[in-house]
């Protein structure tokens, strides 16, 4: 014989107790069952509104009142045809007559006392169970409805009643040694006292009917079946990589129940953990799935650690005070205190030093818990021997659970490693002495992201997830979001990296997807996004509070810039194109990198030199292992290196410029890449990178346009210039033709100075064959000081900056 479960979401409509009584059909041809069923989902809540509005002298009850009886004719209606219907029908109304009676007197009387609470709760089950059974008996047979309130005997502590187990058995032992029904149907949670008043079992009160009956007639096995396939390794609304666990022991699942896995509720299973009963998890609208097996073994198939839970809500108490330190009785006086208020303790927490105690609680308990332990510490508060309570409110408790995590070492390094290296801050720990549990305070904001850290260190693949929020998707954004997109796989498979694109945004929308975005759609997904500014964009980001977060800066806008601080701030790492910060004042730059280190944010900007070429990266490496940088010589602007690669005796300057901007070489403004400004900032950030203090106007400029150019207050006017002075380009071009040379906008940095310019370059240099948009990097160093180290390639165009970005995506990634 088994017993059987079922909870208020696997009875709340008729559509789901058909299932249910499928689920009965085929267990019942195997052998006898006990099935326990609870409300009809939500009923026990509309019944305590109903009685709240009764006691508060609203006729608002009589409407509540009016929506159970239509809810339970309804589900009958569906349920229950022929002859049947109209009995069971008015079985239904006599109960809700009476229901609606108890309410008047409620409503006259104004009191609602735990005893009528009772009464008034009862009928949730009692008119469930009877549609069930009457249900069940139009397609199996041998079914019988037993009320279980002549079965379980309690004490007349209504609304929480204790049993009273030896009746309790033998009414249960009894019942059923001589009943002959395959089927018996009994609601749960109700009860009866030893004067034959209804009372009720309290919280998991149908949970504990359940064992109830297992344990006094020595089942095979307790089947709890719910809206969920079982414990998960995790909470699955906010870890989608949480799974089913196959197999717990009864310790563990009571843990894991304890810190928030609203499966079980520990006190009510403790009958059948007694008698070693097994219990499984199943899910009523999916039969088939294997469910969670409880047993008093544990399964070390899937490691040490079976789960990972939270409990939200929570405060944080810390009693504290040098007054404390080697005098006993401050504990047992503190949580005293609490017990008289009735202030149930979650978690504590002492250091050794006894200077403070910690304690975590639920936060609706917050203020009540501070009045009650400052009056019992009044005296020692006035004399300034300890602090007032101090209350922290908007934490919340993670734990890590296994029966085994005592036998392998350095369980709780890996934990605490996930979280900061997340950065989670942690603010108390507890661990038993038998290591089944540890747990950790963190802010409540951080439950999610500390979930998936711990889930992805214990039970994952080691997949990494990164979390990307692009801003700028026009040419170079959105051949990055291409390039992920064909690489998304690939990455996963070779390199354990799951890139997901959570947010896009371009100058005037926005759009967001936590589980990432369709990259196949992202076009027509922006297009439907919301209004933007800087502002939403990043609060935005901070709420969603995800794991390896990276804000993309894939533009040129200066605004954009100023907000890298507040992401690194919040322990979003920052990815930028954009080379205005680095090359802004050396401070700000400064603070950059050093909020970078405080808040373990990555702050990587590889493509504001040389796009896609490891220029940067190479420099960093040099600097790092030791080499000291003496002179740095570099062609830096693919866009003027295309323009004075292609400007000759048949094409004027003006027109080469129109066609290096047509092609994407330079900015929509072509007075930044001509003006030097856009040079002068990338060698900046590799004098800065290699060691040296300097702001741009350190930076010499020997521009090589003429006064009016540099004065066009438009594009337009830049233009026209650039016509008018079509002789003066014209001679630059003709001296360096006649000297055999060639034209390149050089950058230099020599002995802590640095300048750029137009240069006329021999045919012995390097730079010399520099064709198209390619850009060439030479480092003098102590290890190169003769031939040095050349870096060079296209150094301009959108694929080969978008590939820059993707880069530092991967070098994050793999960090």
């Amino acid at each position: 014989m088994k017993v059987l479960k079922f909870g208020g979401s696997s009875v709340a409509n008729a559509e789901n107790i058909s299932k249910v009584i499928e689920i009965l059909r085929s267990e019942s041809r195997k052998q006898k069952i006990a099935v326990v069923v609870s409300a009809l989902g939500g009923t026990t809540d509309t019944l305590i509104e109903a009685g709240m509005l009764a006691t508060e002298k609203d006729q608002g009850y009589l409407e509540v009142c009016k929506q159970i009886r239509k809810r339970h004719r309804d589900a009958a209606k569906q349920l229950i045809k022929g002859a049947d219907q109209k009995t069971v029908l008015k079985e239904i109304d006599a109960k809700i007559d009476r229901l609606e009676q108890i309410l008047t007197g409620i409503f006259l009387i104004n009191e609602f006392s735990d005893k009528t609470k009772d009464k008034i709760l009862s009928f949730g089950e009692l008119l469930s169970s009877y549609i069930i059974a009457e249900a069940a008996k139009a397609s199996l047979k041998k079914v019988e409805l037993k009320d279980s309130r002549e079965l379980i005997t309690t004490d007349s502590n209504f609304t929480k009643a204790n049993v009273s187990s030896r009746k309790t058995n033998r009414n249960i032992s009894e019942f059923f040694k001589g009943n002959t029904s395959k089927v018996v149907i009994l609601p749960g949670f109700v009860s009866r006292d030893e004067k034959g008043v209804t009372t009720t079992l309290g919280r998991g009160g149908s949970d504990f009917t359940a064992a109830l009956i297992a344990a006094a007639l020595k089942v095979s096995i307790l089947e709890i079946w719910t809206d969920v396939s079982g414990m998960f390794t995790a909470n699955p609304k906010l870890v989608k990589q949480a799974f089913p666990i196959e197999q717990i022991s009864y310790q563990e699942a009571m843990e894991l129940s304890h810190f928030g896995a609203k499966v079980l509720y520990p006190p009510t299973v403790q009958p059948v953990l007694n008698k070693n009963i097994p219990i499984l998890i199943k899910n009523t609208f999916a039969p088939k799935d294997k469910g969670t097996l409880i047993t008093r073994k544990t399964n070390m198939e899937n490691g040490p650690v079976k789960g990972i839970s939270h409990v939200q809500d929570i405060a944080l108490l810390t009693l504290e005070g040098n007054g404390m330190v080697g005098i006993p009785g401050f504990s047992k006086r503190l949580f005293e205190a609490l017990s008289r208020g009735n202030v149930n303790v979650v978690m504590i927490t002492q250091a050794s030093s006894e200077h403070s105690i910690c304690v975590g609680i639920h936060s609706k308990d917050s203020k009540n818990a501070k009045e009650i332990v400052d009056q019992e510490f009044a005296f020692e508060i006035s004399l300034r021997k300890i602090n007032p309570l101090l209350v922290e409110e908007e934490q919340a408790i993670i734990a890590v659970v296994g029966d085994n995590m005592k036998s392998h070492q350095g369980i709780s390094g890996r934990m605490f490693r996930a979280l900061g290296k997340d950065n989670v801050n942690v603010r108390a720990i507890a661990q038993g002495a038998s290591e089944r549990n540890i747990s950790a305070v963190i802010a409540h904001k951080d439950i999610k992201k500390a979930l998936n850290a711990l889930h992805n260190r214990f039970f994952e693949k080691q997949i990494k997830t990164l979390n990307l929020f692009v801003v700028g998707i026009g040419n170079v954004g959105g051949i990055l979001l291409d390039q992920i997109k064909q690489q998304q796989e690939h990455l996963k498979e070779h390199l354990l990296l799951n890139i997901k694109v959570v947010g896009i945004s371009n100058s005037r929308k926005m759009y967001f997807k936590e589980e990432g975005i369709d990259l196949s759609q992202w076009k027509s997904l922006i297009a439907k996004g919301k209004k933007r500014t800087h502002e939403s964009f990043f609060n935005t980001v901070k709420k969603l509070n995800l794991s390896n977060s990276i804000f993309m800066d894939v533009t040129a806008n200066e605004d954009i810039a100023e907000t890298y601080e507040a992401y690194l701030k919040e322990s979003i790492s920052v990815v930028a194109c954009n080379k205005i910060a680095c090359s802004s004042n050396y401070d700000n730059y400064q603070e950059l990198k050093s909020l970078s280190k405080k808040y373990n944010a990555s702050f990587l900007f590889e493509t504001n030199v040389g796009a896609g070429l490891p220029v940067i990266g190479t420099l960093n490496n040099l600097v790092n292992s030791g080499d000291d940088i003496h002179s740095i010589h570099a062609v830096l602007s693919g866009s003027l290196n295309f323009i004075f690669n292609n400007f000759n005796e048949e094409k004027s300057f003006h027109d080469v410029v129109k066609q290096a901007q047509k092609e994407g070489y330079t900015e929509p403004d072509p007075r930044i890449d001509l003006s030097g400004v856009d040079v002068a900032r990338k060698i900046l950030i590799l004098a800065r990178e290699s060691g040296l203090k300097m702001n741009l106007s350190d930076i010499k400029n020997d521009s090589f346009l003429p006064k009016d150019s540099l004065k066009a207050k438009t594009v337009a006017e830049f233009y026209k210039s650039l016509k008018t002075n079509a002789g003066h380009f014209e001679k630059l071009y003709q001296s360096a033709q006649s000297n055999g040379s060639q034209l390149k906008y050089v950058a230099e940095l020599n002995n802590g100075k640095a300048k750029v310019g137009l240069k006329e370059i021999g045919p012995d240099h390097p730079f010399f064959n520099l064709r198209g948009k390619d850009n060439i990097v030479l480092f003098y160093t102590t290890r190169y000081p003769e031939n040095p180290m050349i870096i060079k390639g296209a150094g301009a165009g959108a694929e080969v900056t978008a590939s820059g970005l993707f880069g530092d995506i991967i070098t994050l990634g793999k960090n």
